[in-house]
């Protein structure tokens, strides 16, 4: 699974408006960024209380990207 697709599923089943949800992925030469962008209204569904949502999001992404061999990742979650 890729791991834009990953954050994007995740990220959708947290928010009470999946349309409102964007994820793209950034390369560069040593690093992969993946930024999501929701809703002003969304953005604590998905940060969570004191990051702990975010964190999970994280640690799911960072484990499938070390499984599947990929260069380092980072994740940007913004509002939009």
């Amino acid at each position: 699974m890729k791991l834009v697709d990953l954050t994007e599923f995740l990220v959708k089943n947290l928010v009470h408006d999946p349309e409102t949800v964007s994820v793209k992925q950034i390369d560069s030469d040593e690093e992969t960024i993946i930024e999501v962008l929701v809703s002003e209204d969304e953005i604590g569904a998905v940060i969570g209380k004191g990051g702990n949502i975010a964190k999970a999001i994280r640690t799911l992404v960072y484990a499938a990207a070390y499984v599947s061999g990929e260069k380092k990742v980072r994740i940007n979650i913004d509002s939009i």
